[in-house]
């Protein structure tokens, strides 16, 4: 359970950040909350259509995760709010069980929001945030793509005119639109290519430029020329309410089973995004991050949104990365950055219902393009086998399936991954090679090394536990096969991760074997937590303390005292240092050069 004195650390006022706050950085954080504000009043509109619900409540959700996220959490610069990532999964988790936009759609998502939060919250309490970097990188390359091809699917009725039932997947959401062409409206597709182009263009122009706010500007004049709503287009409702209201979510006791799954999908893609995007910003700015105290933000401000009518947040990237490049200077910008939102809001609520959906939908297709990262995509697929194999089942089962799949598969395959590296450790054969004037060991296949015919050394990297035991136990027969018949062996265990029972018997086995055949066994242990593990597991009823080394230097003297003479007056290579004080062959030096001789490992 938390220590009392750690939750009043994680809940407690004033935060650390509050010292920050001057009349020096009162100014920058006013203007990047403006910037900030222009930023995400189109953005929120946008992402409250792709999570079902209206409009304000994307507006609702800009303006209250930021403030309550900012007080809390640890990032500096970070700004939260709706995100197109949980949007989907929110719209994904909840089209099977309302339609999309009706009343009991919307308390399904506020309630689905606290849970969400919670869920958040115990993760926060109990310190998890550590794991959150078990989950390979590719489950979120991967959801967000298959996210992506959702979302665009989604729009592909708005965006032509057709008006389709929601819900289900892609493959469906096509198909309703493929049997209903004949309601397609040519003045519907203009208007969405109208925002769409707009965005693109101002993109290129100037990423400084409010291109979301211009595109949907423009979308509003062609709708107005053309007399749109005449035209039978449809458009977004008037906003019933600027400012939030406090209210409790009106759902059944009965329908919490069925948001749980939604719930836990949610806060996991949440946290995930969270935590990725303010590590990133604490590492580019050299600041202090706390994992553990950023979902306690996170978890609390989707809490609180869930009773003043907005759904869930979470760490914004581009909104984030604007308020860094408009020179924000504390979390304060965030809350500055709602302020502003809600002003803007009086402005601009009385016009929404001029806003054509056909337009909303070409943005959102933007939206969805942005969201595939085809860098990473790249990058991944070049790099590693096992990472593009969690990318590709984690896409397919998002597009496939229902979207919250993609992460229970994602997570699964990457656990799968994670125990097959741990299970297969690298062993590598080792041989001296001069650099720089001094010898060292290094890999005898990668370098093409001599090896000496009564010893083979040999390095493991990764744990030696009952998972990885009959691995590694392979790879020291392949070993065997390859040498000349080396009775003598020294296992360096400087990059030993983890030994258990099993670990400790396979190298009791070796020592025995080693022995029957007229040599030995010897261990490089530099760690003494690794020494008194092994002596609790009873290794030295087998091995002798002379056969544990703290270095390879030890380990390589005690072996070449105990080597054949016989084997090295035919010896030829003279590998080692030590070599000098066995016989050689006539006219062959004692040993090679070794300008550092016992401290050159």
């Amino acid at each position: 359970m938390p220590h009392k004195r750690q939750l009043r650390e994680n809940f407690g006022l004033p935060r650390p950040w509050f010292s920050h706050v001057n009349r020096g950085t009162i100014p920058a954080d006013v203007m990047a909350g403006l910037t900030n504000a222009a930023i995400v009043l189109p953005q929120g509109v946008a992402f409250a259509v792709i999570a079902g619900l209206p409009p304000e409540y994307g507006l609702y959700t800009a303006m209250i995760t930021p403030v309550i996220a900012a007080i809390w959490g640890t990032s500096m610069i970070m700004v939260s709010g709706p995100t197109t990532a949980i949007s989907a999964v929110m719209f994904a988790a909840l089209s099977e069980l309302a339609p999309a936009g009706t009343s009991i759609y919307i308390q399904f998502a506020l309630t689905l929001t606290i849970m969400a939060g919670l869920f958040q919250l115990l993760a926060g309490v109990f310190r998890l945030g550590g794991m959150i970097s078990f989950i390979s990188h590719s489950v979120m390359v991967g959801f967000t793509a298959a996210a992506a091809i959702l979302i665009g699917a989604s729009q592909l009725g708005g965006a032509l005119g057709i008006p389709t039932e929601s819900g289900g997947g892609v493959i469906e959401r096509v198909i309703r639109v493929a049997e209903n062409w004949g309601a397609f409206q040519p003045l519907a597709l203009l208007l969405a290519a109208s925002s769409l182009v707009t965005i693109i263009a101002i993109q290129k122009l100037s990423a400084k430029l409010p291109a979301y706010l211009i595109a949907l500007l423009v979308g509003v004049a062609i709708g107005e020329i053309t007399d749109a709503r005449n035209a039978g287009i449809a458009m977004f409702d008037k906003i019933p309410s600027v400012v939030p209201q406090l209210g409790v979510p009106s759902v059944s006791l009965a329908d919490i089973p069925a948001l749980l799954p939604g719930a836990i999908s949610v806060g996991f893609v949440g946290l995930l995004e969270a935590v990725s995007i303010g590590r990133a910003f604490a590492m580019r700015r050299q600041e202090r991050y706390d994992a553990n105290q950023e979902i306690i933000g996170q978890s609390l401000s989707n809490i609180v949104a869930g009773f003043f009518q907005a759904y869930a947040g979470s760490g914004s990237f581009t909104r984030s990365a604007m308020n860094a490049e408009s020179g924000a200077k504390t979390p304060l910008s965030a809350i500055f950055a709602a302020g502003w939102l809600l002003a803007l809001l009086w402005v601009v609520a009385p016009f929404v219902d001029h806003i054509p959906k056909p337009a909303m939908a070409g943005i959102i297709t933007f939206v969805a393009w942005r969201l595939i990262s085809f860098a990473e995509i790249k990058h991944i697929t070049r790099s590693s086998r096992s990472e593009t194999t969690i990318l590709f089942l984690t896409f397919i089962a998002g597009i496939t399936t229902e979207l919250e799949n993609a992460i229970l598969v994602g997570v699964i395959a990457s656990l799968v991954a994670f125990l097959y590296r741990s299970s297969h450790p690298h062993i590598a054969a080792l041989s001296p090679i001069e650099r720089n004037g001094k010898r060292q060991l290094r890999g005898a296949k990668f370098h093409d090394l001599e090896q000496c015919p009564q010893l083979n050394i040999l390095r493991l990297d990764g744990p030696l536990f009952f998972g990885s035991v009959d691995h590694v136990e392979s790879e020291l027969r392949r070993f065997d096969a390859l040498g000349t018949g080396q009775n003598f062996k020294i296992l360096v265990l400087k990059g030993l991760g983890k030994i258990d029972l099993s670990g400790a018997g396979l190298l009791m086995d070796e020592l025995a074997k080693a022995r029957r055949t007229g040599g030995d066994y010897h261990l490089v242990l530099p760690f003494k937590d690794t020494v008194d593990a092994l002596e609790g597991m009873g290794i030295f009823n087998s091995f002798d303390r002379r056969n544990i080394h703290p270095d390879k230097n030890h380990a390589i003297k005690a072996v070449v005292d105990q080597a054949s003479d016989d084997v090295c007056r035919t010896c030829t290579i003279r590998l080692f240092a030590e070599c000098e004080g066995k016989p050689a062959p006539p006219g062959v030096a004692a040993s090679k050069p070794a300008p550092h001789r016992s401290g050159s490992w």
